[in-house]
């Protein structure tokens, strides 16, 4: 492990010629360099979001969406069976022909009843239109606020406006307080995005948010580590200038504003379009020259 450990961080690769990693160990007096441990911080701070998204979710994005009367629909519960339940969690959750007609002949039950149970079963799971409205508008409001902070501190720095200062005296650039509160609650938020997903109700697509988060997390953590954070602060804004607008699109859509809806869709593909696929890889390409 230390030689995969020592290859991986090899000062000819991440750093340039004649430094090392112990030089940004121990920086002058007054200047701070990011390290490892201050990641740290950021797993209280996440279990703290998650609180805040918790209280958010029931006395604030609850009483929205009863005003918006969007109400928690009741789905009709499979009665309770070991043996289809033991099917629905370890084998699969939509049974084939094949299997259908033996657990028919298992249960001595009508191939159209047990077809009934596994749908009702899957429904089940399903989160509610109100649940849906509740975390879209945390993550609605968290990314917004996010955004804001974020276009504020970088409208005031260098690198904001000219690239090419992102790797300017590379990698002795001090650590300052708005840099650091912005890695580490983006850091934080993603890591409370993983605690939750254990907590929510499971659906489909958990495998690949919990690969998102994870990878969003890793890239976070590596990028602070290497001293990486005014590159990767732009990148986190470029992100979130459209994430919120596709989490107000879907706030729309939960409150049948079909019209609202499709603009703030439209809004944020095109905005999606123009940070990501344009801004992002030919502004940084071109600050890189």
């Amino acid at each position: 492990m230390a030689a995969l450990s020592a290859w991986f961080w090899n000062e000819r690769f991440w750093l340039p010629h004649n430094v090392t990693w112990a030089d940004l160990a121990d920086p002058a007096p007054g200047v701070e360099y990011p390290k490892a441990g201050h990641l740290l911080s950021a797993l209280p701070l996440a279990l703290g979001i998650f609180a805040v998204r918790i209280f958010f979710e029931r006395y604030i994005a609850g009483p929205c969406a009863s005003i918006l009367q969007i109400q928690m629909e009741l789905s009709r519960r499979a009665q309770p069976n070991a043996i289809l339940e033991k099917v629905f969690t370890s084998i699969t959750k939509s049974p084939d022909s094949r299997h259908l007609e033996g657990l028919s002949k298992q249960l001595d039950w009508d191939v159209r009843k047990v077809q009934r149970w596994f749908r009702h079963r899957r429904n089940q799971d399903k989160p509610s239109t109100r649940t849906k409205f509740c975390e879209s508008m945390w993550r609605f409001t968290f990314y917004l606020c996010i955004f804001i902070y974020g276009i504020r501190f970088l409208w005031q720095s260098l690198w904001m406006w000219d690239t090419r200062q992102c790797w300017y005296n590379y990698p002795y650039q001090v650590l300052t307080s708005g840099l650091y509160y912005y890695y580490i609650t983006e850091l934080a938020f993603y890591w409370s995005l993983m605690f939750s997903q254990f907590t929510d109700i499971k659906r489909k697509d958990f495998l690949i948010m919990f690969v998102h988060h994870l990878a969003t997390v890793s890239l976070i953590s590596f990028s602070y580590v290497n001293n990486m954070l005014r590159v990767g602060s732009l990148v986190m804004c470029i992100h979130d200038s459209s994430d919120f607008l596709l989490e107000a699109a879907k706030l729309a859509n939960y409150a049948r504003y079909q019209r609202l809806c499709d603009f703030l869709f439209v809004v944020f593909s095109m905005i999606f379009f123009g940070t990501r696929l344009i801004i992002f890889p030919f502004c940084q390409c071109n600050g890189g020259k």
